[in-house]
């Protein structure tokens, strides 16, 4: 049977559909996207799960003089095969290929960019409002976020000034964890249409106006009771009853894999010309039997898939032949956190909704009662932990790098300014790969090195890690931070009882001449690989493991200039204000200031892809930096190095 998603090209496509039609094709998208990111990996449970959200909205919207927002983006897939990259889709999160999430700059049907969650509502207003000042043509403005993301707190902030304003959006809120059952049915249609008609909506402040206005102690009395009456109203919608105070009209639990159903409660909201809300219901991995059918836990296991996971079946004697790796940072980080715990009764570990990414799941497993998930709610996660910290505990916040830049404000204010000893842990430092710019972690050292009271460290390998969780838990002076980079440690043993590090120490690896290249995390190994290739030209460098970006180990640095001709620092990390900044600031006062290449990223967004090909556009690379130290000293001498 000839697809009709060949004929879908664009949105426009879908509006001459009937609703028969919109079904098929909606599972028709779904089944492109198992047979697509199945093959390649990529987002994939939530995505099964808005396939007829997708294209019921597209289906009622002129996209994109009507503004349809996708709240984070990895459940926009079927948005993105809907909008004319249906041949695309292969070759998301692929260098060079489609964005992983929503971005401005690929189509124009991506209204916003978004890799962080808990935004689609508040552009949502600010879009609205434009419109209706006239600085854009008028249109409707639809967000779809999901219930995971309506624990972030902006996320709140936007419903309470839409309210206000009486913004007049759509939030199509996606709930992936409930049961759809006691809330579908005739009843629940009929009072969605009351509660949403404009007619009965607007009559019914008024019949509450005028009722107060009647004469004497009879106005008086409904004055009184009025908002009691308007409280017990509402109160027959208990699911929504909270959208309702903040002045929402709330329509729920829509199914959300019945585009019919999700197409009559568009419409009807689509026509109250006032903020709403509509709930739907869907399922994540639909049409996916092992998270479809494997509850929460296959639900968890199946929100991305790796490439080739879901046709590829290994032998069990294949999987038992695989190599050994080395295990993970984030695994390394999550044991180590458990043993800190039986360590010290203190020690606790609080995670924003990212338990696994981050490693904290061994410890929720292991010791349940330590572990602390406050939802994609970063600021409350440094908040939470500011105030444990100022009762004796000892918090430990376990954020990825790029997700911990939102509680800035929270980590000036309430933990550097009182020094309270928090310890934070911020996995996926440096580049991500995959996720591209939204996720990575490139800006932590220079807005976290420019904050009073802080340490900042980050270790060369795994088993540094450990020592450096233990130095940041015994540092009673103020916060310290450790980042450290996604994937796989370089193989070296973690010691059951690791040593703390004196804080602001560095450690000399290699012995060298003339040049002293001095890494901070990842560039420590980065900086032993230049040091390798250039040795094999001839030329010993002498390697240096600066521990710290802050304190930095000044009488270290001092006695390396001093020794040594040209100073390299390297740090997976924006240059501008960063570690190599640092050391220029620490030994620019001196009577002989040293000269000093600064190797990491360059000052722009880098793209996604495979970590190792971000690392060669770059030139983040050992080879690339031993060619670099060799033309500098060329340069410097105007002699061959080796001569």
């Amino acid at each position: 049977m000839t697809k009709l998603l060949d004929s879908v090209n664009s949105p426009q496509d879908l509006h001459s559909l009937s609703e028969e039609q919109l079904q098929r094709v909606a599972q028709e998208v779904r089944e492109h996207i198992i047979d697509t990111v199945g093959e390649i990996g990529g987002h994939f449970g939530a995505n099964l799960g808005t396939c007829e959200i997708a294209v019921a909205l597209h289906s009622l919207l002129d996209s994109p003089k009507d503004k349809l927002l996708w709240d984070v983006g990895h459940q926009a897939y079927p948005h993105k095969v809907l909008t004319g990259r249906r041949e695309q889709l292969a070759t998301i999160r692929q260098y060079e290929g489609i964005a992983p999430f929503c971005s401005i700059f690929e189509s124009e049907h991506d209204i916003m960019g978004a890799g962080h969650a808990s935004t689609s509502i508040g552009y949502a207003v600010g879009i609205k409002e434009a419109m209706r000042r006239g600085d854009s043509p008028d249109g409707r403005v639809v967000a779809v976020i999901g219930d995971g993301a309506m624990t972030g707190g902006v996320a709140f902030e936007a419903i309470h000034q839409a309210g206000g304003l009486k913004t007049p959006i759509v939030v199509v809120l996606n709930d992936n964890g409930m049961s759809i059952a006691p809330n579908v049915g005739a009843l629940s249609s009929y009072l969605n249409r009351l509660r949403l008609d404009p007619g009965l909506w607007k009559a019914r402040e008024e019949v509450e106006e005028k009722l107060t206005r009647l004469p004497g102690a009879i106005g008086a009395a409904f004055e009184r009771l009025g908002p009691q009456l308007k409280e017990s109203l509402k109160a027959l919608w208990v699911p929504g009853l909270w959208w309702e105070e903040l002045d929402w009209a709330y329509m729920g639990v829509i199914d959300g894999h019945d585009v019919r159903a999700v197409r009559r409660a568009l419409c009807s909201a689509f026509e109250a010309e006032r903020p709403v809300v509509v709930h739907v219901a869907t399922v994540k991995g639909k049409g996916f039997a092992a998270a479809e059918e494997g509850g929460l836990e296959g639900m968890e296991l199946w929100h991305a898939a790796k490439p080739r996971s879901i046709f590829e079946r290994r032998p069990a004697a294949a999987e038992k032949a695989k190599a050994v790796k080395p295990p993970t940072y984030t695994e390394v980080f999550g044991h180590a956190m458990v043993s800190e715990c039986r360590r010290d009764h203190r020690v606790v570990g609080i995670t924003a909704a990212m338990n696994t990414g981050t490693g904290l799941d061994i410890l929720q497993k292991e010791l349940p009662e330590r572990y602390y998930d406050v939802g994609i709610a970063e600021q409350q996660a440094v908040l939470f932990a500011s105030g444990l910290a100022l009762e004796g505990a000892k918090p430990v916040v376990a954020i990825y790098s790029t997700f911990l830049q939102r509680a800035f404000d929270q980590i000036v204010h309430d933990a550097c300014l009182q020094k309270l000893p928090i310890v934070f842990c911020m996995d996926r430092a440096g580049l991500v790969g995959d996720d591209g710019p939204t996720h990575h972690g490139v800006f932590d050292i220079p807005y976290l090195r420019s904050i009073p009271n802080i340490t900042l460290m980050a270790p060369r390998d795994e088993a540094m890690l450990a020592r450096m969780l233990r130095t940041a838990l015994d540092h009673d002076a103020g916060p310290a931070a450790i980042r450290y980079p996604r994937g796989e440690g370089v193989g070296v043993p973690v010691p059951a009882d690791p040593t703390p590090i004196a804080i602001g120490t560095g450690e000399i690896l290699r012995e060298g001449e003339r040049v002293a290249v001095i890494g901070y995390g990842t560039g420590v190994q980065k900086a032993l690989g230049a040091a390798e290739i250039l040795a094999e030209g001839g030329m010993s460098v002498t390697v240096v493991d600066a521990r710290f970006a802050k304190p930095l180990d000044v009488a270290l640095l001092a006695q390396l200039a001093a020794e040594h001709e040209l100073l390299v620092t390297i740090e997976e990390g924006a240059l501008m204000g960063g570690f190599g900044s640092a050391v220029w600031e620490a030994l620019s006062e001196g009577e002989l200031v040293p000269r000093i290449m600064r190797i990491g990223l360059p000052d722009r967004f880098v793209t996604h892809g495979a970590p190792k090909l971000l690392q060669a556009e770059v030139g983040f690379t050992s080879e690339r930096i031993a060619e670099r130290i060799e033309a500098a000293v060329l340069d410097f001498r105007g002699t061959p190095a080796l001569s």
